[in-house]
């Protein structure tokens, strides 16, 4: 099989968590304004076949058992790959042997022009004997190497002529299933929506809407960073398994993508009431009560956040003047990471100031 050596440039990488979620934003209002008939859709069944045609998934997508016929193919490859990393162990271990035995052979034989003793011919009789079976047995390990190599790429272009074949039939595939289901009754008749919503408490004002809007936008942004990291991992589980590439850059670029998204989506949580409370007593309270409970505790609340943003705004400063990147292979600049923080924790802040606004409100009967 041959190898993936693509590294991410800092550039796309950069680029990818500013557009990414813009375009997705922009596709589910579209999709929100034209809402699906909930049939298959020929944009799905390629985005199955890009994704996961390998498994033969767009096949079980629209309903064909000839999806069946993907899987073997993709487990042999697999177990091809699997039998080429146990037989490199052999081949790297019997190379060394090997290279070990020609410097012994180079060693044993006799200077030029000098006659060599009947022990040195000896000597150099073994060693030669011991290089020709150190390289009888390199070779026999590297044909087998050699050997699941050529199976593993026969595999790989099987399973690609298969998907190239379903890339030209897709289009007619898909006609011929939504034909057979528009005969069918659709799923909003079978199972009616029957939802409703909940009477919640609302407060508003001007201010704390601004704020909440900030907040809700920002973290419905970065939430489809999450989405970044099921292609990325898929590309990584290809590369690694398949192509026997595993990445360097890939687990930094993701653990530093949800370390961001982390920090500026506390306050989108916060808006949404939806971080972590232990509330065996609070939820006993009346709204008045959870409102004066709110107000009290708001006290520890912009200790924390307001000695979180003076900190870590001398944090980034410090990391902008230096321009710091990591150490590692790829080298990815850290400053915009370390930017997020006093951003997240200033959207901390306001989201905390937005709330006890509205608890005060609450407490002086001017909304409820």
């Amino acid at each position: 099989m041959p190898s993936l050596s693509f590294v991410l440039p800092h550039w796309l990488y950069w680029a990818g968590l500013v557009l990414f979620p813009l375009i997705a934003i922009f596709l589910t209002a579209r999709q929100r304004r034209n809402p699906p008939d909930r049939r298959p859709s020929l944009f799905i069944a390629y985005m199955f076949w890009l994704l996961s045609g390998f498994l033969g998934i767009h096949r079980f997508y629209l309903r064909s058992a000839w999806g069946l016929a993907f899987i073997p193919v993709f487990l042999a490859v697999l177990y091809c790959n699997g039998q080429i990393r146990e037989v490199r162990d052999d081949e790297s271990r019997t190379f060394a042997a090997l290279e070990q035995a020609q410097f012994a052979v180079k060693r044993a034989q006799p200077p030029q022009g000098v006659e060599a003793s009947p022990e040195a011919k000896q000597e150099l009789q073994r060693a030669e004997v011991e290089q020709g079976k150190l390289e009888t047995e390199y070779q026999a390990a590297k044909a087998v190497r050699d050997r699941w190599k050529d199976w593993a790429r026969y595999g790989a272009i099987a399973l690609a002529v298969m998907l190239l074949v379903d890339a030209v039939l897709l289009p007619g595939l898909v006609r011929r299933r939504r034909a057979l289901e528009l005969a069918e009754p659709s799923i909003e008749a079978i199972h009616p929506d029957s939802s409703s919503v909940h009477a919640t408490l609302a407060v508003h004002s001007r201010f704390t809407d601004t704020i909440d809007r900030v907040s809700t936008n920002i973290g419905q942004y970065v939430a489809y960073w999450a989405l970044i990291a099921v292609f990325w991992y898929y590309y990584e589980v290809i590369a690694r398994f398949v192509f026997n590439s595993p990445t360097n850059w890939l687990h930094e670029s993701m653990f530093l993508m949800f370390g961001m998204q982390y920090m500026l989506s506390g306050a989108f949580a916060y808006c949404e009431d939806q971080h972590v409370r232990v509330d065996v007593i609070y939820a006993q309270f009346s709204v008045r009560g959870k409102a004066i409970a709110d107000i009290i505790t708001s006290v520890f609340f912009f200790i924390f956040t307001v000695t979180m943003l003076w900190t870590t705004i001398r944090f980034a400063m410090d990391s902008i003047s230096v321009g710091e990147h990591s150490f590692t292979e790829w080298g990815i600049q850290y400053w915009p990471v370390k930017l997020t923080m006093p951003i997240g924790a200033a959207l901390l802040v306001l989201q905390g100031i937005s709330k006890l606004i509205k608890d005060v409100m609450i407490l002086t009967r001017k909304a409820a």
